[in-house]
């Protein structure tokens, strides 16, 4: 992952008073006039609530072993917002980004343009420029309204698990939720989607038949004690273990709709053979999920789970797989931060083992739970949760009451502190692997 110096402030923060505000007509006006990049090259897009970077980061490598110079589209970013945007294998140059931000700004405030928006439609620019034939994107919020579904030419689509989070924009219930990621699907794609929750594959269901799309369930793959998962050929039963550059056995649920995703591809004329898969797959990286990385001598585990649904898959990889994430079995040490319209009491439940303990840290520039308030809301757990001011002070507690492995969990934008606070003591590229 590389790292860019320039924060692009000065051409982004003009447009955030805006906020999170869905919808299609701004960016649709726009794109008109910007002269309709997006009709300039096909796309796969990814929806879905918890593992839809994943399943984005292992098509886009499976296409580049396949010998197509594919583009790989994703949010939020950690460090830099030239890593939402890759041109082949590379982030987008600092140089390039501003310059398709300046080309698109004057439009985008006529339009009203989010700074999402904006920074799609700079995406957008980017890929047409660079003369990309196909570019894998991942919804930012939702799927219905989403910016990334202005692009008209998007005949796969891959739906990752569907769960609660974001129920602010998307609605207060998995039905609600649903049918807004659901309408990504339009008549005549092909979109595979991983195992749902009952009531979330009725919706998807009764989308696909009113929109006219053609819907594939996978089952996740099979996965070894080494964390291969098995990929069939061609879609027969015949196949091979393969390595996943991507570690959780979430990854295996993760990967099938990847590979699903692939295959309707190939389908669709795009020449990606069995051996790209399973070379695109073990190159994958996705910095922030389950990485293993070093802070002044402290060893230190860090994901971005973020909700619910993502705190309890955390939960139950550490328990059956402790060794293979540096951890030991027993009692964990962990440093939280989480963002206040998250579901912090409940996040506490699925992540908190009896003998655990928590150093709760405010997320820098963003409401965040405190330890006072989950206190008061988890009576249950306060004599386990510590406050602390920073991340750093956070780490270093935890790491002296335990001295081992201390596990940095919850927002996405904590994340990315830690990897600052690596870059700080000399770690030029601390997002290079998982």
């Amino acid at each position: 992952m590389a790292v860019a110096s320039d924060d692009f402030a000065d051409l982004i923060e003009p447009f955030s008073r805006r906020g999170v505000d869905l919808g299609l007509d701004r960016l649709r006006a726009a794109l008109e006039q910007l002269g309709h990049p997006e009709r300039r090259f096909a796309a796969v897009q990814v929806a879905g609530t918890n593992g839809k970077g994943s399943i984005s980061t292992l098509v886009h490598q499976a296409l580049l072993a396949a010998g197509i110079q594919a583009g790989l589209y994703t949010s939020p970013h950690l460090l830099s917002w030239t890593e939402r945007i890759r041109l082949g294998p590379d982030c987008i140059a600092p140089a390039m980004l501003r310059r398709q931000l300046q080309a698109a700004s004057p439009i985008a405030r006529a339009c009203g343009l989010t700074p999402f928006e904006l920074v799609t439609a700079a995406a957008f620019l980017a890929f047409a420029e660079t003369a990309l034939p196909l570019v894998v994107l991942e919804v930012g919020l939702g799927g219905r309204l989403d910016a990334t579904t202005c692009h008209p030419d998007r005949s796969v689509i891959g739906l990752a698990s569907i769960g609660l989070d974001h129920r602010e924009f998307l609605g207060p219930d998995l039905a609600s939720i649903a049918v807004e990621k659901a309408g990504v699907m339009q008549r005549d794609c092909i979109a595979v989607s991983a195992q749902q929750d009952p009531a979330v594959a009725a919706v998807l269901e009764s989308a696909a038949a009113v929109s006219g799309a053609q819907l594939r369930w996978v089952q996740p793959l099979a996965q070894n004690a080494n964390g291969q998962l098995w990929l069939a050929s061609g879609g027969s039963d015949v196949g091979q273990w393969s390595a996943c550059g991507l570690s959780g056995a979430v990854q295996a649920s993760n990967a099938a709709v990847a590979q699903g995703v692939l295959q309707a591809l190939r389908e669709r004329g795009w020449p990606i053979a069995p051996a790209a898969i399973r070379q695109g797959f073990a190159a994958a990286r996705w910095p922030g999920r389950l990485q293993q990385l070093d802070w002044r001598g402290i060893p230190l585990l860090i994901d971005g789970a973020h909700n619910p649904p993502a705190v309890a898959a955390l939960r139950a990889e550490l328990d059956a797989h402790p060794q293979r994430h540096g951890l030991v079995p027993g009692p964990r040490h962990w440093v939280i931060g989480m963002l206040a319209n998250k579901q912090g009491p409940e996040m506490l439940d699925a992540l908190l083992a009896p003998d655990d303990r928590a150093w709760i840290v405010p997320v820098p520039a963003h409401a965040s739970w405190s330890a006072e308030s989950l206190q008061a809301q988890r009576p249950n757990h306060a004599h386990r949760l510590h406050a602390a001011t920073t991340l750093a002070e956070a780490i270093d507690q935890a790491w002296r009451s335990c001295g081992r492995r201390v596990t940095v969990a919850g927002s996405l934008y904590l994340l990315g502190d830690v990897l600052s606070m690596l870059l700080e003591q000399g770690q030029h590229d601390p997002g290079a692997s998982p």
